[in-house]
């Protein structure tokens, strides 16, 4: 079977009609930045706030992705062999970065039809690859993608390495770390920036939610 057999099949409910259900619209909060940067963290607190004031939403996690949507070959092979390991598991390498960050796209696009405010906390260090997302939401309805870099200085975010990854990193233990040896491309206008390593998580959080307010994407009135 090729894409000429394949066909787009309409809901009986509409997106209009989850949305005006919710209260709020459907949209992806993109979250980027290095590791240690505090994106997972910030996001988290958002999903937080958003979840107090009864709005649906659901947040997508760089490493909880890595255990089944984007799994490595290594957790795939247990289950399912080594030939599907090696055709569908995902390392870290730029091209399977490319295809990791292009699926957890297409999972959020869908969220954000069914008029979920979707989270996405993902280092996505190049630019092209945050673009090609950006495109894909976008292509439902303009203005459905908002892409909140979080800017942490290198030095914050190696001296925080909650997992010790930079110290693996700077020993040569680990190859092609962003921002060591494997290059991380800051958005060029993104709609929203913080600057992580001057203010905590919740003030940081609390941005985000105003914008996302300002932008008629949440009602200010809660």
């Amino acid at each position: 079977m090729n894409d000429v057999n394949i066909t787009w099949h309409q809901h009986a409910v509409s997106r209009e009609a989850r949305e005006a259900a919710n209260g709020h619209r459907g949209c992806v909060v993109w979250f980027t930045g290095l590791s240690g940067c505090g994106k997972s963290t910030v996001a988290n607190v958002v999903d937080h706030l958003l979840h107090q004031r009864g709005a649906r939403t659901f947040l997508l996690d760089g490493d909880n992705v890595r255990h089944g949507l984007s799994a490595s070959p290594e957790i795939l092979a247990k289950k399912h062999g080594e030939e599907f390991a090696s055709r569908f598991g995902l390392g870290f390498s730029a091209v399977d970065r490319e295809e990791n960050i292009r699926r957890i796209g297409s999972v959020a696009e869908l969220f954000s039809q069914a008029g979920l405010i979707t989270l996405a906390a993902f280092v996505s260090p190049y630019r092209k690859d945050r673009d090609a997302v950006r495109a894909i939401v976008n292509a439902e309805r303009n203005g459905d993608f908002v892409e909140v870099f979080v800017d942490t200085p290198l030095e914050v975010c190696e001296s925080r390495d909650p997992k010790g990854l930079y110290k693996m990193a700077r020993a040569g233990k680990i190859k092609g770390f962003t921002g060591i040896d494997a290059p991380y491309e800051p958005p060029a206008s993104p709609e929203i920036a913080l600057a992580g390593g001057d203010a905590t998580p919740e003030v940081l959080a609390a941005q985000v939610v105003t914008w996302l307010e300002k932008n008629a994407i949440l009602d200010p009135a809660g």
